[in-house]
């Protein structure tokens, strides 16, 4: 995809000119309201009853019902995650299409939300596999040859329920249970959608692997669920997209991601979620890492109004280590953008890193809240963190709440936090050599989280350019 291209893409993207797209699939039989609105039993049985799941897997959604019922909100998140009314949602929206492996028997008013992205160029460049995710359902999934042959498995959620219940009976919601909080509950109960992937013992994949991730409705809930297990030698990169047109109305997002990491495997998972701007964004992301093995997150947090995303590792097997690399926008009033990290070194020898990047303007609020926790016993640890927060002008706020529990003395935990302003002086001198107001303000903001970018891959990194440089132009954040 050339550069302009691009360009232009998410533009049309940001600028929310899909809306008309959105407002003709709407209006189509391409949505299928399968089941009614509001949180019942009776609506979990529905949904289970249409996937045609085992018995087991109801039960696990049922008994997530209950914690949902009972679990309050957590007392530190803002009113409107505490003053959601879940049952006013539409719980499942299922399209009217069948799953499949060629984009052309894909419906084009739905296909053309992901050729405005250019997923479909990206796929046939450079990844190795794709499953795009739809409202509730995936309606693409397709994995290249050479995967297949090396024994990968890589599925909807869904498909691997039928296809291989032992094994994810064992990993299915065990590293984030339902009982972790009250909206991993809520997941519990109505995921929908979202990646499965097995990399067998020794195999590493050279190409990236993706799952894309679109709501196109609004007053809609999606429940995707990624779950990726990398045995032992392994080596995957995987993709997460996420992308939303604009609404008139809010929509709610609460994923989950599981990271299995074996001895001496590695899985670097990259995000980078650009939902419009009244999407509430919840995503519960947690992985373990066995002896030798590393953990790798790194976050683009763009869109949303409000997201609260916090990629955690832990750390159960000597040697094992992990980093993570977060970068968050709050680009607008009531924006409120909270995201953080957590290591639990729970081994001896492990390591941890944790940098994030929060860059605020026109009003919005970032928030770091992390957390470092070693464990009695996990000798030799050594953590290290980094929170920078850059604000563009003086109605922007930023708040760091780290929380550092060191139950081991032979351990090393530093942290560091800056909060800056943008500097008059480097933007003079940027302007005094020919360079414009808005032009150098960008190359500020964009070498403040070059750390990040460079871990990007450049089809991504070139696109968190793009949108960044957009969103300051369009809220004028510069003069």
């Amino acid at each position: 995809m050339t550069e302009e291209k691009l360009s232009l893409d998410m533009n049309e993207i940001l600028n929310a000119s899909i809306e008309a797209k959105y407002e003709k699939l709407n209006q189509s039989e391409f949505h299928r309201r399968i089941v009614e609105s509001g949180l019942t039993r009776s609506t979990i049985e529905e949904i289970s009853k249409i996937k045609k799941e085992p018995e087991w897997m109801l039960r696990l959604r049922l008994k997530s019902l209950e914690l949902f019922e009972k679990i309050p909100t957590p007392n530190w998140l803002p009113d409107v995650l505490g003053s959601l009314n879940v049952s006013s949602l539409e719980l499942y929206v299922k399209p009217d299409v069948d799953q499949t492996d060629n984009w052309d028997q894909i419906p084009k008013e739905i296909r053309e939300y992901y050729d405005v992205l250019g997923i479909p160029e990206s796929e046939k460049k450079y990844l190795g596999g794709l499953v795009a995710v739809f409202e509730s359902e995936p309606i693409y999934s397709n994995v290249k040859e050479e995967l297949t042959k090396k024994g990968v498995l890589m599925m909807p959620p869904e498909e691997a329920v039928k296809k291989y219940p032992d094994f994810m009976k064992d990993y299915f919601m065990k590293i984030f249970p339902a009982s972790d909080h009250k909206f991993a509950a809520l997941h519990g109960a109505l995921w929908s959608g979202g990646v499965f992937v097995y990399v067998p013992k020794g195999v590493k994949i050279t190409t990236p692997v993706e799952g894309f991730f679109i709501i196109g409705k609004e007053m809609e809930g999606q429940f995707e669920h990624t779950l990726i297990v990398a045995d032992e030698g392994s080596y995957l990169h995987f993709i997460e997209g996420c992308s939303a047109p604009q609404l008139r109305k809010f929509s709610f997002h609460d994923g989950m991601v599981e990271l299995y990491a074996k001895r001496n495997a590695k899985i670097k998972f990259t995000t980078i979620q650009n939902w419009s701007k009244n999407v509430i964004n919840f995503n519960n992301k947690r992985a373990w890492a066995d002896e030798s093995a590393n953990i790798e997150w790194v976050e683009g947090s763009l869109g949303s109004k409000y997201s609260f995303v916090y990629p955690t590792t832990i750390l159960r097997g000597q040697n094992a280590s992990s980093t993570s690399l977060v970068v968050t926008l709050a680009s607008g009033e009531g924006e409120w953008k909270d995201s953080g990290s957590k290591m639990i070194h729970a081994a001896p020898n492990t390591k941890s890193k944790i940098v994030n990047k929060n860059i605020g303007f026109g009003g919005g609020v970032n928030i770091y809240r992390g957390l470092i926790k070693v464990n009695k016993g996990a000798t030799g640890s050594k953590a290290f963190v980094k929170c920078d927060s850059l604000m563009l002008d003086e109605k922007t706020k930023a708040y760091t709440f780290p929380h550092n529990q060191v139950l081991e003395d032979d351990a090393d935990v530093a942290h560091e936090a800056h909060t800056f302003r943008m500097s008059e002086d480097q933007l003079f001198y940027l302007m005094n050599r020919g360079i414009g107001e808005k032009e150098a303000t960008s190359m500020l903001v964009l070498g403040f989280i070059d750390e990040i970018m460079k871990e990007l891959p450049f089809e991504y990194a070139t696109m968190l350019n793009k949108v960044i440089k957009l969103e300051l132009d369009k809220l004028g954040a510069v003069a």
